[in-house]
């Protein structure tokens, strides 16, 4: 049976105010042990923010989006093997967004397989503390209802709509068994540790013993932001212990830290660590966290609640599902508390697992994967043309799909901006580099920075003839190629070539340029001549009439008569370029990460995934050295995980 609980950020303090055990609204969120917003402590209240919303009238906001749950939990009925898929949902606002006056920075709700679970901890002597690289997972196992992870919550706002606000964490896990003790961690790592599933390993954890160490100055301020791990035990109604640890160098324990203080426990992989977990407390009494636990009835929210033995039910019973708030400010855990950024995160990435009793060095039993959070996408700005000649028009440089609530500001220093240099757009009349920065809120520091570069040729010396649009398309035992030029006038003809590996290419046509002056259409058909690879690229050589040629981009086609597996990359070994081959039950987004063997992330890129087939080009390897990289294409649903060879 699966428990689920997210708590992140929290600690035991021995004092009687440490912890309400009672309903309580929390930055306008409710804490109640009810995943409805616009409902709270069994009573309708038109204002307050939750997980999810089943229809009750109010202002008040959901967090998580509910994209796609209906037709997932009809699934269950038309495809009863859904049931014990995993997938997650991230937040519906965007990140930064103020919702009824507070800051919401993210959320995430992740479901846990179910049945015979392929990501568990096999028996035997895995524990806390000791390097991830040292865990050993078996390739499935059935896990007893008292350690099974089921749906896992986690969300994190401010207090207010300032960056300086009381940071808050909201956590939510669901379970089958509601009796007897049960025994939780909450690991929050630095790097971006993920499992593969293909090798049953844990990757790109941190330097130090696996982990990444909080490092502190002689006078006790951090200097950098380690690992957090947070115990928690369930008693039959309540939450009873909770407490935070973080990652140290064991020497660190001779500074008095400026945040917060020492608790007392420090535990490593053996008495004779240099690296492990120490137990910190807050500087100042007072409650800091709540914990509270459904009653019978409650809405188990809009996918429903999948038991281990994979028994649909629409409402939790009493304490299936478990709640609790967390201060981080107050603990020292804010990133504005310690450091000149409050939007620093002191986390990327989230691992939860279950234990075998109250012991923080007891056997550990199964795991929700790493997933991640605070993982804004970077700014990217184009532009629809980056070369003019003659005649320098106004241009457009805009942002690709902008986050509303970011703040995009543009600078040049050898071209010229017309109008306002603040916006996901700007207007430039003059050649030169154009750089845009990315603040996630008005009070943060730069986020991330991307630039767009506009060419100008006063003659039309190079690129007199401007191709906007090329594109292959199969056509039963045909290959159509399409495409479209500007300044027709200035090309000749247009040599057509093939290749089959992305290197050699032969031409197997030319076609002349036709008489319009300006934009011209061309297309061209001939048999699509199969091979054993999987993909056929093509590509334009435009020559003009000064003697002067260029290439065009290159598009594919996929020989969709060769038996190809679920996902497949090529070419494989590769010189550099890598392309992605999926088929797809789905429209869905995805997201790829390329790693080397030394656990070193990469790349990772965005996709949008079509349903059928699906050819995409990924980041190359290009600079990176020989070697063997994995390539991990994580989907809704799933992940596929694919070896490639880097030649030189």
């Amino acid at each position: 049976m699966k428990r689920i609980l997210l708590l992140l950020f929290i600690s035991i303090v021995t004092t009687a105010t440490a912890q309400i055990t009672t309903p309580v609204i929390k930055a306008n969120f409710g804490v109640d042990g009810d995943l409805r917003a616009n409902y709270y402590n069994g009573a309708i209240n038109s204002a307050v923010d939750d997980w999810f919303n089943n229809g009750t009238a109010g202002s008040g906001r959901y967090m998580i989006d509910t994209t796609g749950a209906a037709a997932i939990v009809a699934g269950y009925t038309s495809n009863p093997a859904s049931r014990m898929f995993q997938f997650s949902r991230l937040m519906d606002p965007m990140p930064y967004t103020t919702v009824n006056n507070r800051l919401v920075l993210d959320a995430v709700y992740h479901r846990d397989y179910h049945g015979t679970d392929t990501t568990v901890f096999a028996a035997g002597s895995n524990k806390n503390a000791m390097s991830p690289a040292l865990w050993n997972c078996p390739v499935a196992q059935n896990i007893p209802d008292k350690n099974d992870i089921l749906d896992v919550f986690a969300h994190v706002r401010r207090a207010g709509p300032n960056l300086f606000d009381s940071l808050w964490f909201f956590g939510g896990i669901s379970i089958v068994n509601t009796t007897g003790n049960r025994y939780f961690d909450f690991e929050l790592y630095q790097t971006d540790i993920y499992y593969d599933r293909a090798t049953r390993t844990f990757q790109n954890y941190g330097p130090d013993a696996g982990h990444t160490s909080w490092t502190f100055d002689a006078s006790g301020n951090v200097v950098t932001t380690g690992d957090i791990i947070f115990n928690a035990e369930f008693s039959g109604s309540s939450v009873t212990s909770i407490q935070t640890r973080i990652w140290i160098n064991k020497t660190s324990l001779d500074v008095t830290p400026v945040n917060f203080d020492w608790g007392g426990a420090f535990d490593g992989d053996g008495a004779g660590a240099i690296y492990g977990y120490a137990s910190i407390v807050p500087k100042t009494a007072g409650a800091f966290y709540s914990g509270i636990q459904s009653v019978n009835g409650t809405w188990a929210g809009p996918f429903a609640l999948v038991l281990q033995n994979n028994t649909v039910v629409a409402n939790y019973v009493a304490s299936q599902f478990m709640e609790i708030s967390v201060n981080l400010t107050k603990l020292g855990i804010d990133p504005g508390s310690y450091s000149s950024n409050p939007c620093g995160t002191p986390f990327r990435r989230v691992l939860i697992k279950s234990r075998a009793s109250s012991s923080f060095t007891s056997e550990l039993k199964d795991f929700v994967w790493p997933f991640s959070m605070f993982n804004y996408p970077p700014v990217d700005a184009y532009a629809e043309m980056l070369y003019f000649c003659e005649i320098m028009p106004p241009t457009v440089i805009q942002v690709a799909d902008p986050n509303p609530t970011s703040i995009y500001t543009w600078t040049t220093s050898n071209g010229n901006i017309v109008g306002s240099n603040v916006g996901p757009s700007i207007i430039v009349n003059a050649p030169g580099t154009y750089r845009v920065t990315q603040q996630l809120h008005a009070q943060c520091l730069a986020y991330s920075t991307d630039s767009v570069t506009i060419l100008f040729d006063s003659i039309c010396s190079i690129l007199d003839v401007r191709l906007v649009d090329f594109s292959a398309k199969q056509i039963k035992n045909e290959v159509e190629l399409k495409w479209q030029v500007i300044n027709n006038s200035e090309a000749k003809d247009f040599d057509i070539e093939v290749s089959y590996d992305n290197i050699n290419f032969i031409r197997i046509a030319t076609i002349n340029a036709g008489s319009e002056l300006n934009k011209a259409q061309y297309s061209y058909r001939y048999p699509f001549i199969l091979a054993n690879e999987q993909v056929v690229f093509y590509r334009l050589k435009i020559n003009n009439k000064a003697q002067k040629y260029k290439y065009s981009e290159i598009v594919t086609i996929r020989n969709t008569q060769n038996n190809i597996s679920e996902m497949n990359l090529f070419p494989n070994p590769t010189t550099g370029e890598i392309w992605l081959a999926y088929k797809s039950s789905k429209n869905q987004s995805a997201e790829v990460n390329i790693w080397n063997l030394q656990g070193k992330l990469i790349n990772v890129s965005k996709l949008g995934i079509i349903i059928g087939e699906n050819l995409l080009k990924l980041p190359g390897l290009t600079r990176e050295p020989s070697g063997t990289y994995m390539v991990r294409l994580k989907l809704e649903d799933d992940q596929v995980i694919k070896k490639i060879i880097k030649l030189n």
